[in-house]
């Protein structure tokens, strides 16, 4: 199947364009700078990916997002919190509807240059905070884009139902360098290590008893307690 992958540069959906690239015919790779506060520092490595795999890359501007859409995730917003991915402060980071904005524009994407179906990278880490990243709504964006398109667009998470420390495991075995991809929702230089993705990066790496490549710059107590985190 002739496949679009929605990338954003971190290290989930750079699997899933690798994923797609093994699996399926890559025709396409698509990204969304939407004013989030590190949008810079993820998609140049979404390009990357995209350059190395030799597919189509293309970025779509969303100043609206950051314009009219209330997060401490976009640029407009506050501070992004410290903690545990799945802690209650971390819905300050949801950007309204996202997803499905996304979704919504790269499946007219993908239909217009041939393609079957469109990949995101999803996973159950993200479903306690993030309503557009859930099973049933990922069911239900599906439906809407097979029905909505006359090449009846399939959409595509291989995985939904799996922990990112998984997600980094398939990814080593897919030769993925996630020292190239970028997680940190603060957007500096180093992961700062603290907030809710630098936390649930760490702890992937872990999980998957891969040594973790990123240097943050805090290697405060958030990190998992086993020790897995930047060398």
């Amino acid at each position: 199947m002739k496949v679009v992958v929605l990338v954003s540069g971190g290290m989930d959906s750079v699997t899933v364009l690798h994923w797609a690239q093994s699996e399926h015919e890559l025709v396409g790779a698509i990204s969304f700078d939407y004013g989030a506060k590190h949008n810079h520092r993820e998609i140049p490595f979404a390009a990357e990916h995209a350059l190395v795999l030799g597919v189509r890359h293309e970025v779509v501007a969303l100043d609206f997002v950051d314009r009219l859409f209330e997060s401490d995730l976009l640029k407009s917003g506050g501070d992004v919190p410290d903690g545990h991915y799945a802690a209650e402060n971390m819905k300050s980071t949801v950007v309204p509807f996202r997803n499905a904005i996304m979704l919504s524009i790269a499946t007219g994407f993908a239909e217009s240059i041939g393609a079957r179906g469109l990949a995101i990278g999803a996973h159950t880490g993200d479903h306690t905070i993030y309503p557009d990243c859930r099973p049933e709504f990922v069911r239900a964006m599906g439906d809407a884009m097979r029905c909505g398109t006359y090449a009846g667009i399939e959409l595509l998470c291989p995985f939904v139902d799996v922990t990112k420390g998984a997600i980094a495991a398939a990814g080593a075995q897919l030769g993925v360098d996630f020292g190239r991809t970028y997680s940190c929702y603060k957007g500096g230089a180093l992961h700062c290590g603290t907030c809710g993705t630098c936390v649930e990066r760490r702890e992937a790496f872990a999980e998957a008893g891969l040594v973790d490549p990123t240097a943050y710059a805090s290697a405060d107590a958030t990190a998992p307690a086993d020790g897995g985190g930047a060398p």
